[in-house]
């Protein structure tokens, strides 16, 4: 393997970097453009599962279960979420989208697919290939190195 230079090395973080500022800017404008914020369009989206568990949620997102409770009330505020008590378990609660967060999140996905063919569609197939490539690469190696660094 031949060794990267470090102006060539800083060059590729600089773009991953942009990239990432990129798409973390484009999910704020998706998310604002049907008036939610990013944590309360990943509610939504894991609300219009089937078993949607507020906790778990917390835990799989590394939050706290009041910071996803306050996203819940601010979903009901909105009138996109709903939430009945469970029949089996009086002490359990099931949250489920209303025809309102329904639309919104056809409203996203729609917007998304739209900018996705917009921005990926003039790549050839060999390019998305290698980036992937290279992209899932570049994932194990710092999955990797995250680990090594947690074991010392």
């Amino acid at each position: 393997m031949t060794e990267v230079s470090s102006p060539e090395v800083h060059a590729a973080i600089a773009c991953l970097q942009r990239l990432s500022d990129l798409f973390q800017e484009r999910r704020q404008q998706l998310a604002s453009s049907v008036g939610l914020s990013e944590q309360q369009w990943a509610v939504l989206e894991e609300v219009s599962t089937e078993h949607f568990m507020p906790s778990l949620f917390a835990r799989q997102r590394s939050s706290s279960a009041a910071a996803v409770s306050k996203i819940l009330r601010q979903l009901l505020d909105k009138r996109v979420v709903a939430v009945h008590v469970n029949k089996e378990d009086g002490r359990q609660r099931q949250y489920a989208l209303t025809s309102a967060g329904k639309k919104k999140l056809e409203q996203l996905r729609a917007e998304r697919a739209r900018a996705m063919a917009d921005v990926w569609q003039g790549f050839s197939q060999k390019d998305l290939e290698a980036f992937t490539r290279f992209g899932d690469q570049l994932t194990e190696r710092l999955e990797r190195y995250a680990q090594s660094v947690t074991e010392r």
